[in-house]
């Protein structure tokens, strides 16, 4: 199949700038590698609202959600007609809360496909307005494809407008759930509140962590996975570099957080998981060059990711 890179340089989701950068960062570590990966493939440019970091915030639960609905919306666009004209999506982003426009984009492309998610993440991204201590609304876009409010826990008290938007958030693409609990699986989760802890115990979601993914073998585990998934049609891998060793890669990510993934290991489950013959789209996010305490480390390390997997593709 046909690759078709899609670049959505947005980072109004995210609590720290810069984020929109990361995919010119992946770029230029492909140039300096002399590797004409991003000549080779075709690829759309997403228009974003990133001047808006500029704007009032009339959102404090959900900051700029506004826009991040109208981001999710582009993207899910693209990437419903990316599948339509028989091209293989690889979504590169800028934060994470475009993902929930991703996710959006494989369901109205297949509305009647069940879909299947591995997100490979140090964090849940299961929060919503009425619980996120932030307002950050890269930690939401789970909960906004689960349509979870989470209201159990709830903490705050988001205004009508806010609440407004959150709806519209989370019917992009189509009107209802983009998958089931029970088909959402994390890779590498370490980083999260108790909110989003009670989602993942009342759902019984699954979740392999670091250290029992090196305990057990990658190979178990991942295949454990594909088996859970093995109703879905479709499978979608969303990849948050924050997934990997802050302190083994570097701690160019918004929210870096330590005892993570090696890119080998990122590699081999990504080998596994195309083993499953049912990926439909690959998303790459949270490369923060700005934040790089290495020179442009974490985007050399996507880099070597992509072009490894691309090559399966």
């Amino acid at each position: 199949m046909t690759i078709k890179i899609i670049k959505n340089r947005s980072d109004i989701g995210a609590g720290t700038r810069g984020s929109d950068l990361g995919i010119d960062a992946i770029e230029i570590a492909a140039i300096n590698q002399n590797n004409d990966f991003f000549h080779r493939h075709l690829f759309v440019d997403v228009q974003t609202h990133n001047e808006t970091i500029y704007n009032k915030n009339n959102n404090n639960f959900a900051k700029r959600i506004e826009h991040v609905v109208e981001q999710c919306q582009r993207v899910s666009d693209v990437v419903s007609s990316t599948i339509n004209t028989g091209f293989f999506p690889i979504v590169l982003s800028g934060d994470h809360s475009s993902a929930l426009g991703t996710i959006s984009g494989i369901k109205a492309a297949s509305p009647n496909k069940r879909l299947g998610v591995i997100w490979i993440d140090a964090h849940a991204d299961l929060h919503s307005p009425f619980t996120s201590p932030s307002g950050n609304i890269h930690g939401m876009p789970l909960a906004a494809a689960l349509q979870e409010d989470n209201l159990a826990c709830k903490v705050n008290d988001p205004s009508a407008a806010t609440l407004l938007h959150w709806n519209n958030l989370k019917n992009v693409g189509t009107p209802e759930k983009k998958l089931l609990a029970q088909d959402l699986i994390y890779f590498g989760l370490r980083d999260f509140e108790s909110a989003e802890a009670h989602i993942i115990e009342k759902e019984e979601v699954s979740c392999y962590k670091v250290e029992e993914l090196r305990f057990r073998g990658l190979e178990v585990c991942v295949k454990e996975a594909i088996e859970q998934l093995q109703d879905c049609d479709h499978i979608y891998i969303s990849f948050d570099v924050d997934s990997m060793d802050c302190d083994h890669v570097s701690t160019g990510t918004g929210t870096p957080v330590p005892i993570g993934f090696f890119a080998e290991e990122i590699i081999g489950i990504f080998d596994q998981l195309f083993l499953s013959n049912k990926l439909v789209c690959i998303e790459f996010t949270e490369v923060n060059p700005l934040l790089d305490n290495k020179g442009n480390l974490m985007a050399e390390t996507a880099f070597m990711v992509l072009d490894h997997i691309a090559k399966k593709i």
